[in-house]
């Protein structure tokens, strides 16, 4: 990778991080040369990010006014929660019907979760919504279906970005969703695919409630 091509993928992905993560909210106005003076980068690098940036539709460019940060449409929300619901609810069936170890269930959502309950006590949101999509990652690797594992990673940005709006909402709290993770594995390493869609119901629509 040549050293302007190395400058391009850091100024996108340092961009592209602050407006998953609500640091740069949606309707607000992005400048190239603000980035260009965080990052000590030149106006080409920092503007071929923000092509890439408005191709993936996380910002819109405009000859008047520059670079304005989308919003998350309500519907690319709704749709978001669908996928993966789709996504998560079969697997929880591939797991119980191919009887998965409950052992090899429990180790592989153990670390998440560990991570999630440090997260909470170290007030870390950011290290919290990256355990949180680890740990559905997880319950998807498990059906053993690569397709979905797949899948599931395509979404992993607008999942992390989603996460966030919902997250810092005065009206959720981290404990809830940590206990939600719990009651999802134990069902799981239960191999009981209804109580864990039973709880996964109740946890996806409380985020499209907040929405």
């Amino acid at each position: 990778m040549t050293d302007k091509a190395k400058a391009a993928e850091r100024a996108y992905a340092y961009t592209k991080d602050r407006i998953i993560r609500g640091e740069l909210p949606g309707g607000s106005r992005l400048s190239e040369v603000r980035i260009c003076e965080e990052l000590e980068l030149s106006r080409t690098p920092v503007h071929e990010a923000f092509l890439r940036l408005a191709a993936e539709r996380l910002i819109t460019l405009s000859s008047r006014q520059g670079a304005t940060i989308n919003p998350v449409p309500v519907s690319e929300a709704a749709d978001v929660l669908e996928m993966r619901d789709a996504l998560e609810r079969t697997a929880a069936r591939r797991v119980a019907a191919r009887s998965v170890d409950p052992e090899t269930i429990a180790e592989a959502l153990r670390e998440p979760l560990e991570r999630q309950e440090a997260a909470i006590d170290a007030g870390d949101l950011e290290a919290f919504v990256d355990a949180d999509c680890d740990f559905h990652a997880a319950v998807i690797a498990l059906s053993g279906n690569p397709i979905a594992v797949h899948f599931f990673d395509l979404l992993r940005d607008r999942q992390r970005r989603l996460a966030h709006l919902v997250l810092t909402s005065s009206e959720v709290v981290l404990g809830e969703s940590f206990e939600d993770h719990h009651r999802l594995a134990e069902h799981l390493a239960e191999l009981d695919a209804a109580a864990y869609e039973a709880v996964l119901d109740r946890h996806l629509a409380r985020h499209q409630g907040l929405l």
